[in-house]
Formats: structure tokens, sequence, C-alpha cells
């Protein structure tokens, strides 16, 4: 073993950017977590042998620029749904993003090689605890970009959550730096060519916990548990934006939404980017021109009649800020919100997103960025203001829902409101810019987003994947990609606040402290 060891390590830096791509392999669509593992435990040997700080940097550098290369390939295929830039700056798009993002893999690498580069033990424990507090910083520095976390690797398949069923004890970050710990034993066991029952159990113990799932039992809904429509209406990215194609996608998502049992009280559920008209009173005419009517009071009006006697309509829709500019009134920002309206067209409630997309929702730097040549990957001509922040929209009878629009859903401990706990959370979503890769990728962090938090997650999408999460992190039905349908069943039960629900991502940070504790006495033992 430890020649085969000598041979991989003769080039580390093509080894390290190599291993990055094979742990993006334990993602979705592929979901090989062995080879995730396989990557991760010889990047723990590529940092040991490293003989500077610098050199252990790089190595954790090079990995990340493959890991979030491969991971994150479906970024470039939003590219190709604009004509306002070309299609190969997707790719640059990637790599850009993929060299930044990796510089956290580097922090990690650095912070082992510092801590617990006296044994591997130590080197270990101190690479979980540091991977930890990585993703954290990856989920907030410079806006946040928390996608795959190596948490993702860890779900079981649609009927169990997997080795992510201790979500709720540890958190998403945690839960990564358990992945990073389980990589270590086997590049521990693997060391020891396995000669006793010590390393066949550092083996198998990763593989059992992988392989043989925590499997809760299910629960039926409570009695008279209101029931959901969840509609997925395959609208196709090049027509969703296309005015002379409104009425006909609203057609579509009329068709799908029908009541089956006409009177009985039901939340229909509609995706991100569901209604094009403007719903809200007091704009410009010449706003709503563009739009089905002029007239928003009529445009709910219709919806309500979809939704039906005892219904209430979810759907993302979008909202304009209207201010003065040269003594005119005109559209400044907009909101990209989710809009709650009863039978009879009422705005029951609404939310407005928080964690807005670089690029895609606002351009940064638009001043520089415009002439530049450089555009918004959604059409417009204004940017997206964020709302406030995580909170419950009380429904009444229909209940308290949790909204996170889209991208928003990825991002551990700042999807509800603590002080206000909701009963669910919806998460519409438009995930057709993003390919074969990014839809499933999303669904696993939305299952990530029920364990943790203890609720069920109801994602409806424009082109899928659409599914039904309950608390436990199990899809209990699901639209395929790119399959128009919908879902009717009763609404899942919350489960009391979970252990991460009440301390947010304290939780996954203490578990960092305790690693890095236990690092610094294995080190010290060996070193004294």
């Amino acid at each position: 073993m430890a020649q085969l060891l000598d041979r991989l390590s003769q080039n580390p830096r093509l080894l390290a950017l190599a291993l990055g791509a094979l742990a993006a392999c334990g993602f979705q669509p592929l979901a090989l977590w062995p080879l995730a593992l396989l990557a991760l435990a010889l990047l723990i040997e590529l940092v040991a042998r490293a003989p500077t700080p610098r050199r252990a940097a790089l190595i954790g550098w090079l990995f990340g620029l493959g890991h979030f290369t491969l991971g994150t390939n479906w970024i470039a295929t939003a590219f190709t749904y604009q004509a306002a830039m070309p299609a190969w700056l997707g790719w640059v798009a990637v790599l850009g993003i993929a060299a930044f993002l990796a510089i956290y893999p580097a922090l990690a690498a650095l912070a082992a090689w510092l801590a617990g580069r006296r044994t591997y033990g130590a080197l270990v424990l101190a690479m979980a605890g540091a991977w930890i507090v990585s993703e954290w910083l990856r989920s907030w520095l410079f806006t946040g970009f928390a996608w795959n976390p190596l948490a993702a690797i860890a779900l079981g398949g649609f009927d169990h959550p997997g080795l992510a069923g201790l979500a709720p004890w540890l958190g998403t970050y945690a839960l990564s730096g358990l992945v990073v710990l389980l990589a270590g034993a086997w590049l521990i066991a693997a060391k020891r060519g396995l000669a006793d029952w010590r390393g066949a159990a550092l083996v198998l113990v990763p593989a059992m916990l992988f392989l043989s799932p925590l499997r809760p039992p299910a629960s039926p809904p409570s009695p008279g548990a209101t029931m959901i429509t969840l509609v997925q209406p395959n609208i196709d990215q090049t027509v969703l934006n296309d005015p002379a194609m409104f009425e006909a996608n609203f057609g579509k998502l009329a068709s799908l939404s029908a009541p089956r049992q006409p009177g009985q009280r039901r939340l229909l559920l509609w995706p991100e980017s569901g209604v094009p008209d403007y719903l809200r009173e007091g704009y410009p005419e010449r706003y709503y021109l563009g739009n089905y009517g002029a007239d928003p009071v009529l445009a709910r009006r219709r919806l309500g009649s979809v939704a039906g006697a005892g219904g209430m309509l979810l759907s993302g829709t979008s909202d304009l800020e209207i201010g003065t500019v040269e003594g005119r009134l005109r559209a400044v920002g907009a909101r990209n919100s989710v809009t709650a309206l009863d039978e009879t067209g009422a705005i029951r409630g609404s939310y407005a997103k928080a964690h807005l997309v670089p690029g895609g929702e606002y351009l940064p730097l638009r001043e520089w960025l415009t002439p530049l040549g450089l555009a918004r990957l959604v059409p417009g001509d204004i940017d997206f203001w964020p709302g406030p922040g995580p909170r419950t929209v009380d429904l009444g009878p229909w209940g308290r829902v949790g909204v996170q629009v889209c991208y928003e859903i990825i991002f551990s401990g700042q999807v509800t409101d603590r002080a206000d706990r909701p009963q669910f959370i919806f998460n519409p979503s438009n995930d057709g810019w993003f390919g074969a890769w990014g839809p499933p990728q999303h669904l696993a962090q939305a299952r990530l987003r029920a364990i943790e938090e203890g609720l069920p997650v109801l994602r409806a999408t424009t082109t899928g994947i659409s599914a039904v999460i309950d608390a436990r992190g199990r899809v209990l039905d699901h639209l395929p990609h790119q399959q128009a349908g919908r879902i009717d069943m009763a609404l899942p039960d919350p489960l009391p606040p979970t252990l991460f629900a009440r301390t947010g991502n304290l939780l996954a940070l203490g578990w960092a402290a305790v690693l890095l504790v236990l690092s610094a006495v294995a080190s010290r033992r060996r070193g004294g």
C-alpha cells in the first residue's frame, strides 16, 4: 500500500486536481460516494506529505478547482438560454467560480497541516474540523455560495435519509466534517494494511453507515391535514419569458391545477416564474401592458378561480419598486416574490426573496461590468432587491409556511424564522437553466434542509425535479426532470424542533471546535 501511495503522489499537483473532480462524483446525479471518500482520503495523504504549509494550501486549492469545476458545471448551461453574452463565456464563469471557491479547501488543507501534521490521527481530526469551518465561511462570505456541501453525498435513496439522518444533531457542515472523518478512517486503515480487526473496522464502519442507513418509520398525516396540489408544468426556459407564450403557459398551469374534490381545503403550489402578471395595484399603466391584461384585479381573480373554492394558491411572482427618476415614475427595482391568493383573488400573504443570485438577479459592480459587455442571465434592465430574510407567512387554516425561493434553500441555518417556526417550507424554483446536473443537486440540498430543521419541504419547479419531502428527508413523491404533472397528497407533519433548529450553525461550529481540540490533544501526545 505504501508503494501505491508513493506512486500516486509523484505528481501531487495533477493528482490533487484529479482527486477534486473524483470527489465531485459523489454528488448527484452520479452519487458515487465511495469515489468521493477515496478522493478525500488521498487528499489527506497529499496534505500529510506536503513539505511546507504553502504546498499544503496549493494542494487544497487544486483539489477545490477540480471539485467545483465538475460539481458546478451546470452553470455553463445557463449561458445558453440568453443572447446577451456568448455561450462559451459560461465555461469561463465555471472556471472562475471554481477558482474562487477553491480557496476554501485550500484554507482547510492549510489549517489541517498546521494543526495536525505530527500524526495521521491528528491530521484527520484537524482536516474534519477545518472543513466544517471552511464550508460555514463559504456559506456567507461575499454573499455566500453554499452549493454542494460534502454532506450531500451522505444522503440515501429517496426512501431514506442515509447517513444524513444524523443532520439534526450535527448540522450540514458538521455532517460534511463527518464525511471527511470517514474518509480519513479509510486512509488510516489502508496505511495499517488491514493487519488487525481495528483496520478492518475502519473500512467496514463507514461502508455500513452509508449502505445500512437509518430508516425511521413513516408517519401517516394527521387527521384533517391540508391537501396539497403541487404542479410542474414543464415549460421550457426558451419560452418561459416570451410574452407571446404567457397565455399558453398559463393554460398549461391551469389545466394541471383543477381541484379533484371541489370545495376541499387545499394548497395549490406553483413554481417560481409561475405568474408573469403584476398582481399589485399602483404601478404606472405601461408596466401592466406587457403581461396578460392591464388590470391586476382581474389577473388576481383569474388566479383565484384556478385555486377554486377552499383553495389557496402559492406562486412565484414579481413585484416592482416604483420611484421617481427625472420627474417620471418608473420601476427602480423588483422583488422575486411568492404571493398567496385565496379563491377570490385576494392577496393573503407574500414573501420576497432575500438571498439573491449574483449575476442572475442582480449584476454586481454594474457600472463597471456593463461597459464590458456583461449582463444578467435573467432578462430585464433593473436589478432585483432583496427581501428582509426568513419569515413565516400565516395562512390561517392552510397552515404556517416558511418560503425559500429557489437558490435560498441551499443555505443551512438560514431558511426559517427561529422565533416563529413554520409548519413546512415551500421552495418554488426555476431549475430550467441548469441542465441535467443542477436539478438533482438542488433537490439533495432541499432534503438536507428538511432533515436538519425537522420540517417538510415542498418543491415546485418549472421543469423538475419537483418533490414532496417529509421532515426526515424522505421523498414521498416527485415529478421527474422535464415531465409535466402534478402531485396530490396530504401535507406531511413537522417534527418537534430539532437540536439544529434550536441552535443553528453554532451546533456545527461546536463540533468543529471539538474536532480541533481532539486534534491538538492527539498531536501533543505524539509530540510529547
